[in-house]
């Protein structure tokens, strides 16, 4: 792992997240959106928002998985990410988070709420620090991972990447 990448989690207080990389939340909203007033995929009331520090280093990929809400990325330091969406409409796509304009990296990018997506560093031996935040906030039961085959089904020209996502 990148040295650099090393002492922001020591830093930063990071730990391992399930689906790959470091996390650590930085806010959770103290007022509540009750559960009558969300989306019938909530299952109880839910913070208005959550925000976490996400490092995934390049050796490192976030792992196939979905949120029943929307998650904003947001680029702090390192190398660029690719996120690579994979949504119910049968179509894939890829976003770029980062700072180099010459790549067409954002600074923000926005998966939306119910895509299976995974996560890749641009460099292999580098790493990337963001922000990930989360409304209505995010709760683990929120949290699915992927299933391999029902993906390569339905995407089989993304076969090898959604294997490497897994």
């Amino acid at each position: 792992m990148n040295e650099d990448a090393r002492k922001l989690i020591q830093h930063l207080q990071l730990a391992p997240h399930p689906e790959g990389g470091y996390f650590r939340q930085t806010y959770c909203s103290s007022e509540l959106i009750a559960a009558a007033a969300l989306p019938e995929r909530y299952n109880s009331d839910r913070a208005f928002s959550t925000a976490i520090y996400f490092l995934l280093p390049g050796d490192q990929v976030s792992r196939l998985h979905r949120l029943r809400s929307d998650e904003v990325w947001h680029f702090y330091e390192g190398n660029g990410l690719r996120l690579h969406l994979f949504e119910e409409t049968g179509v894939y796509r890829e976003l770029r988070l980062g700072a180099q304009r010459s790549e067409n990296e954002e600074f923000q990018v926005v998966v939306p709420a119910e895509t299976w997506f995974g996560v890749t560093v641009a460099e292999h031996h580098g790493f990337a620090l963001v922000g990930c935040t989360v409304a209505p906030g995010f709760q683990f039961s929120d949290f699915t991972m992927a299933g391999a085959e029902k993906l390569r089904d339905r995407f089989p020209e993304h076969r090898e990447l959604i294997g490497r996502l897994l």
